[in-house]
């Protein structure tokens, strides 16, 4: 359901562009580029876990900390 009649349908691009089989040869190979010393992550659980956390408190503001505009009843 196009709004503008004139307008060009969208091309295919990046993966959708290409075919099945070349798709799943990429998706085979995951994080291989990579070498294992690279991957920190996978070798220190500990600095996985803190970096986790450190992205959660960014992205949620540092939890579930009491608002001060909250009334002390109504706090979480």
């Amino acid at each position: 359901m196009d709004l503008d009649a004139n307008a060009k349908p969208k091309s295919r691009r990046g993966f959708a562009a290409m075919n099945p089989e070349r798709r799943r040869e990429i998706a085979r190979k995951g994080g291989a580029s990579v070498p294992g010393e690279k991957r920190s992550f996978a070798k220190d659980r500990d600095l996985a876990a803190s970096a986790g956390r450190k992205g959660g408190e960014s992205s949620r503001g540092g939890g579930r900390t009491p608002n001060a505009t909250t009334p002390p009843n109504q706090r979480g």
